[in-house]
């Protein structure tokens, strides 16, 4: 991974802890894109300290950053041809692991979030 990626994810996650349940241990963050990249759909969830799942509004402005920080990632996919000829992702779903400081992101490329 370069850093520039890197960096983006690191943002990303640093938005969701951030803008999360204090006690939450884990950050799990659903989100479609639309190709223009003015809106994104998410769904939040965390798991507890006690180990209990629940659904969470983010505090502030964290979905307008998460937004543009998903945009420029998307963006750098498609600058640094990461897309290996296949269509660009149109949402994620970023697992933030706060207790062993870890970042996942599993990339989609079609919808997932049903209306």
């Amino acid at each position: 991974m370069q850093n520039n990626n890197q960096d983006l994810y690191n943002q990303i996650g640093q938005i969701l802890v951030a803008s999360g349940p204090e006690d939450a241990k884990k950050i799990i963050m659903i989100a479609n894109l639309w190709p223009e990249g003015d809106v994104c759909e998410y769904e939040f969830n965390y798991i507890s300290i006690k180990d209990q799942e629940s659904e969470y509004e983010p505090l502030g402005r964290a979905t307008t950053d998460l937004r543009k920080a998903l945009v420029r990632l998307r963006q750098y996919t498609l600058d640094n041809n990461l897309t290996n000829g296949n269509p660009v992702w149109t949402g994620c779903i970023v697992t933030v692991d706060i207790e062993n400081a870890k970042i996942n992101i599993e990339f989609k490329y079609e919808p997932f979030i049903e209306d």
